[in-house]
Order: C-alpha cells, then structure tokens, then sequence
C-alpha cells in the first residue's frame, strides 16, 4: 500500500512539469513579409545554428538565451531580428506541483522556457536591382 501511495504522489508531482506537458521543443514561424524566398539563419547557445526559408516552420529546442535572426536575399538588405526567450507561465505552477525538483528539470532541460510562436522579419530592397535586371555579381548567390 505504501508503494502505491509513493507512485501516486510521485506521479501527481511529475503532473506539472513543463518538460513532461509542452516538451522541450517548439515550432516557430519565421517570415520576410513580402519578400518570400528569403533564406533565414537562426542562432543562438540552445539551439546552434538553424537555416530555414520563408515562409516556413522551423522546430527549436528551447531555451533561455535569445535567438538572433539574419535573414538574406539577393537585392535587398539583410534582415535582423531576434526572438526573445520568456518564461513559460507553467513554470510557476510547476512550484506548487512538482516542487524544487520539478523546478530543477524544467530550468536544465529549457522547457521552462518559450520563444514567440511567430518572428517577422523586415526586408527592404537595396537598389542594386531593377526590374528585370540580373543582380550585380557581387550580390548573386553561389
């Protein structure tokens, strides 16, 4: 009886764990409204370095520093943004259920963490195309 008693508050501690509920990871939207076909490099200490092409979803593992955003495309003017990393309101919750402990994993593991489900990226052209015009050679890609 004793066991069953221990693995049931064991469990209910384990409840509210944000590593346990919403993982370790998260989807983000990055985009370059309109200047599609942008290619976006996402880095930060959690995540490494991380390329995706807008529009498009890229899964991040989360945690506490920020993510800096540079996004590029041929005739116009990289892009920067960075997409902050907040606390996840769980974690608060996460005192009261899973203790110092639960606490602990959420904080080692980033879960309790969360980044902005979206990032917008602002592009300008740079002038070094006209319409109809090849890009200078200097600002192809290769």
């Amino acid at each position: 009886m004793r066991n069953i008693i221990m693995l049931g508050v064991a469990f209910v501690s384990l409840a509210g764990c944000a590593t346990i509920v919403r993982g370790t990871t998260q989807t983000v939207a990055i985009n370059t409204p309109g200047v599609p076909g942008a290619t976006c490099t996402l880095t930060s200490s959690a995540i490494g370095s991380q390329v995706v092409t807008t529009p498009g979803v890229v899964t991040l593992e989360k945690g506490s520093s920020a993510v800096t955003i540079r996004c590029s495309k041929p005739c116009y003017n990289d892009g920067v943004g960075t997409l902050a990393s907040n606390t996840d309101s769980m974690a608060a919750g996460n005192v009261l259920a899973g203790g110092v402990i639960g606490l602990g994993v959420d904080a080692a593991t980033g879960a309790m963490n969360q980044y902005a489900p979206q990032a917008d990226i602002v592009m300008t052209e740079d002038g070094s195309c006209h319409s109809g015009a090849p890009a200078p050679a200097s600002k192809r890609r290769r």
